[in-house]
């Protein structure tokens, strides 16, 4: 009813005074667009199963992960999904149990069967612990196991979700000033090389301004000194006051230097890692548990590892921790038939064409039941590299497990470097080949297989692309780590800190005008272009004030809906408002601009309308004939859709997200996203609120808002819900009237 009175508001401003005015015509219109057209696309629109299958197509470009779909279905609570699964599994297993094989196509054959045996299984105790009701909490299982990884404090101290958790507990404690005054030093001593670099570049120019400089990095350096370490500071880092005094003698009468507050950074650190309320306690705080679990590094409680009294440390070493869930320990396939050891066994150096390189033989045996094999496969380093890039890029937990000897440019084919580097290579190899890596990842077999076969090794990556991975990652993590370090000192902090950022932000500032005019005053090659003022229409230049910019405030409440971010603290709330500041930027302005208007030209040229009637054509009435209703598809089909589409979100997930919010946070809230469009209804929902702004936005002066109003009054909910209204005001108005009325008695 609704839609058709829409639709009759539709032809009564689009169709002309006479035509409008035949009834048998706008009737039979009507029905057509409302019951033909306008319906079935609402309701296809609302049906999740649609939405699954197009957020499939939209992330089809990327590579399907075998890691994002175990992690869907350990994470999976719907049993219709597992079902699903679970049997698309077993037909797949059937078809291969079918096939006559043999060579080297058994081998490959025999690791799908293992991946699909441990799929079902995973899959089989997933549905037992949902229908049984055990659903357990791995974080708190995990907090009273106590046996986890140990992550350094050196890490923690420069990773950005790590971070955010050691500072809650340091505020817990009372010990924040220790930490704030380490990243604030850090943020100092990064910032005042940068201006001493600029400083020496400007005096061999011939252009002076020591003092200056000078005199404002002094200002800055008292400043962290009396935040911190004067007597006036609340709270005061407690340090040795020999120090204290040495510092403040240094700074009252000599230059201030990028290190002048080194000794007691290192203070600092020895006391935050020794001291028993800090570091050594925060490891037995829940905390810990929790941000173990957002860097993907919390361990599973069933696997106790080693008895020997250390706990697992975070370089990679065979004790290092194993991301496993409760469900791969108590349903790993164990094939125990087939076993693969492997070993270099020797290394020499080879000159093919007057390139010298270094060449490992590997040793391998593979025993299985009825017999044993042994052959050598020699390897480079670079395939070695190369193999390990693969791996780590599949399954995304072997990165904290798996490190790979270091690279070295010069005096690499040195006897003892090689004997190292051997050492070393091995040490990867065991970890590798361990029972229990391999059982967590089942798919890991095929690629361990074809690295070690006795063939020439095909490189996924060109040397190109290995090379600028090699250069680019490292110098990533470093500008990353340089980026939080500037950027650390805490929101609480910033009314002590503001006189030092003031003179930090006008030596920046004046360096900065310096330098343009000593380095740009050369005139452009290009004069600026005349803007087309369509191209101001879509998006304009933006405030950093989150109160007065509302994109900025939009996605910022956004991120908390979605990650529920409320409850964590300013510093982690201050890093995603410079994310999103970034990415506002880079997405307004005038390039941006254009590209959606030549989108939307190209959209509505004659060329793709006429495309789109054809289209339109070809699926209604496909070589002229009426095309059939399309059947519902059926719900196991839906359902492996449903897993299909988490999975495809999973991998386009942003590790820069991971790196601010944590890896369980950003699953969590992707999840909560995919989730919220599962119900039709509320899709429904949706897409009607969709059209009426649509509809108002394409009609502004035909009062669309109040005649929304007067349709919606029209429905019978609507009216039922005003009745009830009305009928619970009357009780509460006669209930005030005689309140006011025994007070007035009272008064008087």
């Amino acid at each position: 009813g609704f839609l058709r009175d829409l639709c009759e508001v539709l032809l009564y401003i689009l169709l002309p005074p006479g035509d409008f005015q035949n009834k048998i015509m706008r009737y039979f219109v009507r029905e057509i667009l409302s019951r033909g057209i306008l319906l079935p696309l609402i309701n296809q629109l609302s049906d999740p199963d649609y939405i699954n299958q197009y957020v499939i197509w939209m992330i089809r470009d990327s590579n399907c992960n075998y890691e994002a779909f175990m992690n869907i279905i350990k994470l999976s609570d719907n049993i219709g999904e597992l079902e699903a699964v679970k049997d698309k599994a077993s037909e797949e297993l059937q078809y291969l149990r079918s096939l006559d094989t043999a060579g080297d196509d058994i081998n490959t054959i025999k690791n799908q069967i293992n991946s699909l045996l441990y799929v079902i299984k995973v899959c089989d105790s997933r549905i037992q612990r949902l229908q049984s009701g055990k659903e357990i909490d791995t974080v708190k299982l995990a907090a009273n196991f106590g046996k986890l990884c140990t992550v350094p404090l050196d890490h923690i101290l420069v990773d950005n979700v790590a971070l955010q958790f050691f500072m809650d507990y340091m505020q817990q404690t009372g010990g924040q000033a220790h930490l704030f005054f380490w990243m604030t030093v850090e943020g100092y001593r990064v910032t005042a090389q940068q201006q001493l670099e600029v400083l020496q570049s400007r005096q061999k120019d011939g252009k002076h301004q020591t003092n200056q400089t000078k005199g404002l990095l002094r200002a800055a350096a008292f400043g962290v000194y009396e935040q911190y370490l004067s007597e006036k500071a609340s709270p005061r880092v407690n340090i040795d006051d020999n120090l204290v005094a040495k510092l403040a003698e240094t700074l009252n009468h000599e230059d201030p230097t990028p290190e002048i507050f080194d000794d007691i950074q290192r203070k600092v650190y020895e006391l935050m890692l020794r001291d028993e309320r800090f570091y050594p306690s925060f490891k037995q705080n829940v905390l810990y548990v929790r941000m173990l679990a957002e860097l993907d590094m919390l361990k599973d409680p069933s696997f106790r590892g080693s008895d020997d009294g250390e706990g697992e440390s975070f370089n990679g070493s065979p004790t290092g921790s194993i991301n496993l869930s409760l469900d791969d320990l108590s349903n790993v396939p164990s094939d125990d038939t087939v076993q693969l050891h492997a070993y270099i066994s020797d290394t020499g150096v080879c000159n093919d064409h007057g390139k010298t390189y270094a060449l490992y033989a590997i040793t391998v045996h593979r025993r299985n039941a009825n017999s044993e094999e042994m052959w050598k496969t020699y390897r480079r380093y670079s395939d070695f590299h190369d193999f390990h890039m693969r791996i780590t890029e599949q399954f995304e937990n072997l990165a904290n497990i798996l490190k790979l000897p270091g690279k070295k440019t010069f005096n690499n084919m040195d006897r003892e470097f090689l004997e190292k580097r051997k050492k070393d290579l091995n040490a990867y190899l065991q970890l590798l080949l361990n029972p229990e890596v391999m059982k967590a990842s089942p798919a890991l077999a095929h690629y361990v297989y074809d690295f070690l076969e006795n063939k020439a090794y095909s490189k996924g990556k060109g040397d190109f692309a290995r090379k600028m991975d090699t250069f680019v990652n490292p110098l990533r993590n470093s500008m990353r780590n340089v980026s939080n370090a500037v950027k650390s000192i805490p929101d609480s902090l910033a009314e002590g800190m503001t006189k030092m950022s003031d003179n930090m932000g006008k030596m920046s500032e004046r360096l900065g005008q310096d330098i343009k005019q000593s380095f740009f005053k050369v005139p452009p090659l290009m004069q600026k272009t005349y803007s087309d003022p369509d191209h101001c229409r879509v998006a304009a230049p933006i405030d950093d004030n989150v109160d007065d910019n509302i994109p900025l405030r939009v996605m910022l409440l956004l991120m908390d809906e979605v990650f529920d971010l409320k409850e964590r603290n300013q510093w982690l709330r201050r890093n995603i408002k410079n994310l999103l500041q970034q990415l506002i930027r880079a997405t307004y302005g005038d390039t941006i601009n254009r590209k959606i208007v030549d989108h939307v030209d190209w959209m509505t040229s004659p060329e793709q309308v006429a495309d789109a009637v054809k289209r339109f054509r070809d699926a209604f009435w496909p070589n002229g004939i009426l095309a059939e209703t399309v059947p519902r598809r059926d719900k196991a089909i839906r359902m492996r859709t449903r897993v299909a589409g988490k999975t495809k979100l999973l991998e386009v997930m942003p590790d820069e997200l991971k790196h601010i919010i944590g890896a369980e946070t950003t699953r969590k809230g992707i999840l909560r996203v995919f989730e919220m469009f599962q119900h039709s209804q509320l899709n429904k929902r949706m897409v009607y609120v969709f059209l009426e702004r649509f509809l108002e936005t394409l009609f502004p002066q035909n009062k669309f808002p109040e005649l929304f109003n007067k349709l919606h009054s029209r429905s019978k909910q609507m009216q039922r819900y005003k009745q009830r209204l009305h009928s619970t005001q009357a009780p509460s108005l006669q209930k005030s009237l005689l309140v006011s009325h025994i007070r007035l008695l009272m008064h008087l």
